[in-house]
């Protein structure tokens, strides 16, 4: 799979704030029950025009290595890279994101992410992508299924893409929550399996070919026409994925060659430029896995345990970071440019962080007790710190902040209230998540 190289204002149930009240009435006078429907139709199309660009760390990267560095801590903690100034004053990262901490002021960190379920790769795989950990056989849809479920598709293109395809395994044969769960298979994502992917050949590193590209995706619909599906979960994502504007978002080829170098030349870098075309193709949620699994590649899970390919933190300075920082920074820059981040939701996280000590060999293991992320676009006020952890990155020592509030703030910021509830179980409602949204996160 891997190619080298602030306040919120007080809100009503349909999601008007009382700012929009109060703008409401200063702009018409005696006439707000004109501008008032107005208004929610606005608001409504606007909410149809937000998406999500979901950067799954796979692997689960080491926060002192990466966003919450400890200069001040023991070796044996802080580990062996430096940290860097960055254009907030006052907040350093690792210096292998150079170019992420030159564009500091347009994301925000939070560095007091946190859970106590088991520290294995898939209990955080759910938590991350779902809010919710899964129990006595019921499986949480994923973001995108939500999206699906109740916006529908978007200008004829599925609501939820994963690439370059799905998450395999991480050790233990669980659900990893990138499916619909209980909202059923016509809300599943595209590229729902390996076996699809491989037919696809969806790569994007290795479709330099224009031509190959289409003739790949064609041959997916030749199969399917053929064959019909393998099986009932993955047959209506597959079919709605080949209309001819997905086809126009795949094909790559047709970015300029500095565009396309500008993401790096791999197959991280190319499926986050693919998200891109695929949110603008109409797409609601993208998931690019930067890895499919954990075992036999080079991953962010760097226990450095022996072998050829184990991790070591040594990868993180030669490929890992700079990867994410050149590709994570393009995706940043092409929306912008191309008006797309207000409305774009981008968010790069992993499952859990690594132990604040290094293990014996120089890496260091699971650890869920204390981690970060990055939340850019979509509302969100870029250049500021959310939470903190402690001395050694061990535990929040400020504003912690749970898997639940997360998932309640990608929402929020899709323009859906978190308290929504679903058809769950056995027919029983089912609230999005148990908790609010990150509010400090977006501009009041």
């Amino acid at each position: 799979m891997l190619s080298f190289e602030a306040k919120k204002g007080v809100e009503f149930c349909d999601g008007l704030t009382r700012r929009d009240f109060l703008r409401v009435g200063a702009a018409t006078a005696g006439a707000v029950s004109l501008a008032l429907p107005d208004l929610v139709h606005a608001n409504a199309a606007r909410s149809d025009e937000l998406s999500c660009i979901l950067l799954f760390l796979v692997g689960g990267p080491s926060h002192l290595d990466t966003f919450d560095p400890k200069p001040n801590a023991p070796a044996n903690v802080r580990g062996p890279f430096r940290p860097i100034a960055t254009s907030v004053p006052g907040v350093q990262i690792c210096e292998h994101l150079p170019l992420m901490a030159r564009r500091a002021d347009r994301f925000a960190l939070v560095r007091s992410v946190h859970h106590t379920s088991a520290p294995i790769h898939e209990t955080g795989h759910q938590w991350m992508q779902t809010g919710r950990l899964f129990r006595n056989g019921a499986e949480h849809p994923h973001y995108g299924a939500v999206l699906s479920h109740l916006r529908g598709e978007r200008r004829g293109a599925p609501p939820f893409v994963v690439t370059p395809g799905p998450i395999r395994h991480t050790g233990v044969s669980v659900s990893h929550g990138q499916g619909a769960g209980y909202l059923g298979s016509k809300h599943a994502p595209a590229f729902p399996d390996n076996e699809l992917a491989a037919i696809l050949g969806v790569d994007p590193a290795r479709l330099s070919s224009r031509n190959a590209l289409l003739d790949a995706v064609d041959d997916v619909e030749r199969c399917f026409d053929a064959n019909g599906p393998a099986d009932t979960v993955r047959e209506p994502s597959a079919h709605r994925l080949f209309s001819a504007r997905s086809k126009r978002a795949f094909d790559i080829a047709a970015e300029r060659d500095s565009v396309r170098d500008n993401y790096g030349r791999n197959t991280f870098g190319q499926s986050c430029l693919l998200a891109r075309r695929l949110v603008e193709g109409g797409v609601r949620l993208v998931t690019v896995n930067m890895f499919d699994t954990v075992f036999n590649e080079l991953t962010w899970d760097c226990h450095a345990d022996g072998g050829s390919l184990s991790v070591r933190l040594d990868d993180y300075a030669a490929t890992l970071c700079p990867m994410l920082d050149r590709a994570y920074t393009a995706l940043l820059d092409d929306l912008e440019q191309r008006g797309m981040l207000e409305t774009t939701l981008v968010l790069a996280l992993g499952e859990f962080g690594r132990t604040p000590q290094l293990n014996p060999r120089g890496g260091r293991d699971h650890w869920p007790g204390c981690w970060s992320i990055v939340f850019a676009g979509g509302g969100v006020r870029g250049g500021q710190v959310i939470g903190a952890s402690d001395a050694t990155g061990s535990e929040p020592k400020e504003r912690p902040v749970s898997p639940a509030e997360v998932a309640a703030s990608v929402y929020h910021a899709l323009g859906i209230d978190p308290a929504t509830k679903l058809p769950g179980p056995d027919g029983r409602l089912t609230a999005l998540t148990d908790a609010g949204p990150i509010h400090e996160l977006f501009r009041g």
